[in-house]
């Protein structure tokens, strides 16, 4: 999701599914998370701390992953054994 490198796309689109699923205080009730942390958390104008948006990733059944941007190259004096 961060591909494009804007960091505001995360809590832009929870917000979506938090509306489409009932709203902010659904999700406050879910998270035990104030209506106001979770409305300055899922707007464009802040940075979410991380342990904040796994709580509500938490909520939705949801959590984040991390992956290598680019295959990583062999180290030096390590053979690659593929298959021919």
């Amino acid at each position: 999701m961060l591909e494009d490198g804007d960091p505001r796309a995360v809590p832009i689109a929870l917000r979506t599914v938090a509306d489409a699923v009932g709203g902010i205080a659904t999700l406050s009730k879910k998270t035990g998370l104030s209506r106001g942390t979770l409305i300055r958390t899922l707007s464009a104008r802040t940075q979410p701390r991380l342990d904040t948006l796994a709580v509500v990733l938490a909520a939705f059944g949801l959590r984040l992953t991390v992956q290598p941007a680019h295959k990583p190259r062999p180290r030096r004096g390590v053979l690659r054994t593929e298959p021919k």
